[in-house]
């Protein structure tokens, strides 16, 4: 019944808005055809309103709206168009009718189509309905006349509309990819982006915005040194000219100029004064040009009298060239030539110290990602923590598109995928496999991560098992866990990006599959510590330390809610005897089996301890006296029935079997007391009532009466 209710307000929920708007059509018809009190066309109105807004406020907040909300919107402007033109003209085919057409178009230009589809019916039945019951002049023709108009303005709008939407959208992709493109060449160009041996790895959107700063960074320090020389030179044009990668081309990186006739480009490097500058290697200067001559980077007549170009070199590698002209006559002398060096000198200068900085800041990225997947890491004290962390930071650090972790045991040779992230195939975790040749098995024995460059073939190469499977992907990259050369486990990333895990990425990664590797041996080691300090290394039981945390904890919890609580203290009978009899390994070998016996019987929320020798104890919560009593029998019963085994065997070579039994105290809160000292003391007196009262035995504390030392007892 509760889940039918909370299926029936999310539909409620979900439905809510068409329902109303069915509801505000179904009154405009029903006010239409009879005369409504002014009241409650006054609500009416004002809950249509109201509803319009926060529906068209929700919209216009959303990035994509989905078809609900589309139709929603649709059928209450139909709803409120249709109210305003029958209370306007008290009729419907008058002056203001063509809003009809108005909204349907307005909606069919902005929604989906299949919603646009749907306000569009919804207004060819509401428009049916009023004529046939609200103004009661059925008339087919105008139907038909409407309807179809109604799709006229739909089809026009929605085709219109959404083609030239469509066609700003490619013109503004054409025009941000030209961009893209050419802020890559230029980075290209100055040398600023990534290595192909870069020991670091920007992801390509982190990388791009590096390069863009780069790339604006240059700019504006180039076009300081241009400004400078045409205010120091009387210039009229100075710019500073970049030799593509192939060394074909020149492009303009920068230009200080008011001329309006000034080339783009890109520029053949053999070119006029280009290529001579280029074919030199040295300065070309050149005066008393007429108009007829043709510098390359001017459209038309030549405007200037004088030119000097000068080849740009960065250790001694040609990169460009500087060309700076005048009007007037006046020749460059040498010292305007050496101000021209400088300022090529101080262009070469800012575009290396920019790509330093972009590498450092490159470094700084990954470094930083490092170190906060170092600190996450470092903050998981579990090994589900570990695990987490770990894919948490892979995916920060490389561009993952799915992350598993196997766990290795060494001791079975088995291995177990814990932990899969970004993916849909959740199934994969718990899955367990034998050692094999797949990657994973084999990236383990060899110790170093595979394949070779993390280029994944599905038909040659298995991850997994053939089995077990991770999504196909073109880039999959196992590395191992490995800690003092012990194999803890793999990191297993794919990505759907060719080539995703190259030389710097494996560099990061295999970085922190080692430090994932440390995280998880000091989790294990720390639930180990746990272990050592709370259990007993016998038994694998409590020991008398976290017994008596978790008895005060159960005391208070049964004094907050009134509850019942019983403890049991159980012995062995005659234990020396077995020690001096069989020796103290067969010794242990009794006490783990009554260990064995108490955790069958115990329920889940019963905690049961070894509190030292052979003595141990039960709490029983939510228990009665009885319960307690019955519980403590079956114990009892179970261990007179086992018969143990010592670990050597006789004088004549036959196995050495061990018969015991135990005596048992019981006690109950709040009657035996109400302090864990009061109960556990009175169990402790009534196990003393069963020795003495001859073993083998269940003593229950009496509530009434203290017991005595040596009688007064209630025997089982």
């Amino acid at each position: 019944m509760a889940a039918l209710a909370l299926s029936l307000l999310q539909l409620g929920r979900v439905t809510f808005t068409a329902i109303v708007s069915l509801a505000l059509a179904a009154f405009v018809v029903l006010s239409t055809a009879t005369s409504t009190p002014l009241w409650a066309e006054a609500i009416a109105g004002a809950a249509l309103f109201a509803m319009v807004a926060a529906r068209v406020s929700k919209r216009a907040r959303a990035i994509d709206g989905t078809f609900r909300h589309d139709l929603e919107v649709g059928m209450l402007f139909v709803v409120l168009v249709y109210a305003i033109v029958t209370r306007a003209d008290d009729k419907l085919d008058g002056a203001l009718y063509p809003l009809v057409y108005v909204c349907v178009g307005l909606v069919s230009a902005f929604a989906r189509p299949a919603a646009a589809i749907g306000s569009v019916l919804f207004a060819l039945c509401l428009d049916a309905a009023l004529r046939l019951w609200g103004m009661r002049y059925g008339s087919i023709t105008r139907f038909v006349y409407a309807g179809g108009f109604m799709a006229i303005f739909a089809s026009l709008n929605a085709l219109v509309l959404r083609g030239e939407l469509s066609r700003v959208r490619r013109a503004l992709e054409a025009r941000v990819k030209v961009e893209v493109d050419k802020l890559r060449d230029e980075a290209r160009s100055y040398r600023l982006h990534t290595p192909a041996n870069a020991r670091v790895v920007v992801r390509p959107h982190e990388d791009d915005r590096l390069v863009r700063s780069g790339v604006e960074e240059i700019h504006q320090s180039v076009l300081f040194a241009l400004r400078l020389l045409r205010q120091a030179m009387d210039l009229h044009t100075a710019v500073l000219l970049w030799q593509n990668d192939a060394g074909t081309h020149l492009r303009v990186s920068e230009l200080s100029t008011d001329d309006p006739n000034v080339a783009e480009g890109p520029f053949l490097v053999g070119d006029g004064i280009f290529g001579a500058a280029i074919t030199q290697r040295s300065t070309v200067s050149l005066g008393k040009l007429k108009p007829s001559y043709k510098l390359p980077y001017y459209v038309g007549a030549c405007p200037v009298r004088s030119v000097l170009a000068l080849p740009v070199f960065e250790h001694d590698a040609l990169r460009g060239v500087l060309v700076i002209d005048r009007e007037s006559d006046k020749p460059f002398d040498a010292r305007e030539e050496e101000l021209a060096l400088e300022a090529c000198r101080y262009a070469v200068r800012s575009i290396q110290n920019e790509r330093v900085f972009v590498q450092l800041e490159r470094a700084k990225v990954e470094q930083g990602k490092l170190y906060r997947a170092v600190e996450q890491l470092n903050a998981a004290v579990t090994e589900s923590e570990v695990v987490s962390a770990g894919l948490r930071s892979a995916r920060e650090i490389a561009s993952v598109d799915f992350a598993a972790v196997t766990l290795y045991d060494e001791a079975r040779k088995t291995h177990e995928i814990r932990a899969v992230s970004g993916t849909e195939e959740s199934g994969l975790v718990g899955e367990s496999f034998k050692t094999n040749s797949g990657l994973v098995s084999m990236a383990l024995e060899n110790k170093h991560p595979l394949p070779l460059r993390g280029e994944y073939d599905e038909k040659h190469q298995v991850v997994f098992t053939r089995n077990v499977t991770p999504p196909n992907m073109p880039s999959i990259i196992v590395l191992p866990m490995l800690v003092h050369d012990k194999p803890l486990g793999t990191l297993v990333l794919g990505s759907r990006r060719p080539r995703a895990f190259g030389d710097a990425a494996r560099s990061m990664l295999d970085v922190l599959s080692s430090h994932v590797a440390v995280s998880l041996a000091n989790a294990r080691m720390m639930r180990r510590l746990e272990e050592l300090a709370t259990l007993d290394g016998l038994t694998n039981l409590l020991n008398k330390r976290a017994m008596l945390d978790v008895a005060d904890q159960k005391i208070k919890a049964a004094k907050r809610f009134g509850r019942k609580l019983s403890v049991l203290v159980t012995d062995i009978d005659h234990f020396k005897k077995v020690n001096d009899t069989y020796g103290h390994d067969a010794g242990d070998v009794v006490i783990k089996g009554l260990g064995e016996i108490l955790r069958r019987q115990r329920r889940a929320t019963d905690a049961i301890a070894r509190f030292g020798g052979e003595e141990f104890v039960v709490i029983c919560e939510e228990t009665d006296a009885r319960g307690a009593e019955l519980l403590a029998e079956r114990v009892r019963a179970e261990l007179g029935k086992t018969t143990f085994h010592a670990p050597k065997a006789g004088p004549d070579g036959q196995p050495v079997t061990i018969r015991v039994t135990c005596s048992i105290g019981v006690a109950t809160f709040p009657e035996a007391g109400d302090t864990w000292e009061d109960v556990f003391k009175a169990a402790d007196e009534a196990l003393y009532v069963s020795k003495r009262s001859g073993r083998n035995r269940v003593t229950v504390y009496a509530s009434a009466q203290r017991l005595p030392n040596s009688k007064a007892q209630h025997a089982a």
